[in-house]
């Protein structure tokens, strides 16, 4: 199943998802996809003149792939602006991923800064894309385009603090409006930047993430290709605390992400 058809399942029936093993990262189905669902999911709650500002993710458990899982959503509060809206994933009775998001409407103000400039990095023709190998790299990796421009593939004992380079979805068969919930997928695609700091295989999870988004999402499509950075700002006693960004090709802000990572190892 592409992603689109994915997103197309959650909209219809929310309550009875079953996700196919070629999503899987590890034991566990790709995290960008299930948050991607559970946004889907709370999108639809929440009017359509409130766009998403930010997501906080948390990351319970792992969601096995091919058993059914259910995209609860309650309505906190919804304020004169600001929508407040909490999600859960649900599997076997459990919850598996929780996610809150605020979601607010446009309003007047006096204050506008405009973001940093985006860094310059090497053309993505001029780039490693990181291959799809069944059974080295997640399965989920025969669905993403990834090329390494910044810092080191993962176990290759790079200690740089930096890593990134292009990202956009490798399925895309026409051009589709890309949306918050692709945004999420292109972004928790990359591996934890502390991996390519390892010398051999070693297990690596997001354990919560927050997502901010820049409103009005601008106008791009699954073709298009984007540039991402992460930055690990610390990390020690096996968890790893890292920023992103993410930025069109003419590198403008589209999205900012901090994570705080597990490694064992």
């Amino acid at each position: 199943m592409r992603f689109s058809d994915l997103l197309d399942a959650v909209r219809s029936q929310p309550q009875a998802l079953s996700i196919p093993a070629e999503w899987g990262q590890g034991r566990a189905t790709f995290g960008g996809l299930i948050a991607a669902l559970q946004y889907e999911a709370m999108r639809a709650k929440v009017p359509a003149d409130r766009p998403v500002r930010s997501l906080a993710i948390t990351f319970v458990g792992p969601v096995e792939p091919d058993v059914p899982v259910s995209f609860e959503v309650d309505v906190l509060r919804e304020g004169k602006a600001v929508s407040q809206v909490l999600g859960r994933a649900m599997q076997k009775g459990q919850v598996v991923t929780l996610v809150q998001g605020s979601f607010g409407a446009s309003r007047p103000s006096e204050v506008a800064v405009t973001a940093s400039i985006a860094p310059e990095m090497k053309h993505r023709d001029d780039c490693q894309e990181l291959p799809y190998i069944k059974g080295v790299t997640p399965e989920f990796m025969r669905h993403m385009a990834m090329r390494w421009s910044v810092g080191g593939l993962p176990f290759t004992g790079n200690t740089s603090r930096e890593m990134g380079g292009w990202v956009r979805l490798r399925e895309a068969a026409r051009e589709e409006a890309v949306s918050e919930a692709h945004i999420l997928a292109l972004v928790d695609a990359w591996p934890p930047a502390l991996l390519p700091h390892l010398k051999k295989l070693a297990a690596g999870s997001t354990l919560t993430w927050t997502i901010e988004f820049v409103q009005p999402l601008l106008a791009l499509n699954t073709l298009d290709w984007c540039k991402y950075l992460a930055e690990i700002e610390y990390a020690a006693d096996g968890y790893g605390h890292v920023a992103a960004k993410l930025w069109n090709t003419d590198g403008q802000l589209i999205a900012m992400s901090r994570q705080t990572v597990t490694i064992f190892a």
